[in-house]
């Protein structure tokens, strides 16, 4: 009976042992060993918390006015201070994270779209490689910030017109980052696609009668996602960065709809007198792009194939 019953339990147990390895197991088992993108990622989610649920605790107006709070430091009733209309810093702080992490995120994914179906069809498509790769070139070359600085004095006004002042500069801002930010993500999809389009699955399919679509779409397009997501960290940083380098300029949102680079703007007058104002927002912008490119460093570890020892 013991005989009979001791090498099954064996089997269980090494069985049990050896669980089939994933994909995305292997990538979160390798990501956990970045220790600089782990603390990234923790601060990243306290301050999506903080933002997310912050406003439904600390319930103050963020656009309330109290002249008599104006420039009033570390205090109960204003933990960061207020700014010159006696507005408080933490809820306009609290508003204006979702307003710049959801244009960082939106923008991203406009740039992400635009660079992977660009760098798909030049690496796939012989005959449009050339084109693609020019246009990218070309607008690679282009100085982004003055380029920035043009389109939005000449769109902003129809813009507001047309969707009002907040829906409509954000439309805007997220439509120029995310226009002028796909480049180095098509150039690094077309190199993807490059090398793996003479792989043996890619021509088995072709072979049995794909269309290209299909192979682009099922075979090509689930094997460069690896490099995009690593990219689109590092997209949604620089959107960040661009955001609030036009707010700084005073053509971002109107003072009324805070963003961080908004309050940077606001508050870069009263440095001498509070420079909480500033502060706080650039702290956080600074420590928000800090770890977002821990994370992207992280990621790009993980996903590396040598790193996960296959």
């Amino acid at each position: 009976m013991t005989t009979a019953t001791k090498p099954a339990t064996i089997v269980a147990q090494s069985q049990g042992d050896n669980k089939p390895r994933t994909l995305w197991g292997d990538v979160w088992k390798q990501f956990r060993k970045h220790k600089l993108a782990m603390v990234a990622s923790v601060i990243i989610l306290l301050i999506l918390l903080a933002i997310t649920i912050g406003p439904y605790i600390w319930t103050v107006d963020p656009e309330k006015i109290n002249i008599v709070a104006s420039y009033s430091g570390m205090t109960a009733a204003n933990p960061l201070g207020a700014d010159n209309l006696g507005r408080d810093t933490l809820a306009r702080i609290l508003a204006g994270g979702r307003v710049s992490l959801a244009i960082g995120v939106v923008a991203m994914l406009i740039a992400m779209s635009l660079g992977t179906l660009i760098g798909m069809l030049a690496g796939y498509f012989k005959a449009l490689d050339n084109l693609l790769m020019r246009t990218t070139d070309m607008f690679l070359s282009l100085p982004l910030l003055p380029l920035l600085l043009v389109i939005t004095l000449l769109f902003r006004d129809s813009l507001r017109a047309a969707f009002g002042p907040e829906a409509g500069i954000f439309i805007l801002t997220v439509s120029i980052i995310g226009a002028l930010g796909w480049m180095p993500t098509a150039r690094l999809v077309r190199g993807e696609v490059l090398s793996m389009k003479e792989r043996e699955f890619v021509v088995a399919a072709r072979s049995l009668g794909a269309s290209d679509g299909s192979i682009l779409q099922r075979h090509i397009l689930p094997n460069v996602l690896s490099p995009v997501i690593v990219s689109a960290t590092f997209s949604i940083a620089s959107a960040i960065i661009t955001e609030s380098a036009l707010s700084f300029l005073g053509l971002g949102f109107p003072p009324d709809f805070p963003t961080w680079g908004r309050l940077l703007f606001d508050g870069k007058d009263y440095l001498t007198l509070t420079p909480l104002l500033v502060l706080w927002p650039g702290v956080l912008i600074s420590l928000t792009v800090l770890c977002v490119n821990f994370i992207g460093d992280g990621l790009r570890d993980a996903l590396d194939p040598k790193a996960r020892g296959r």
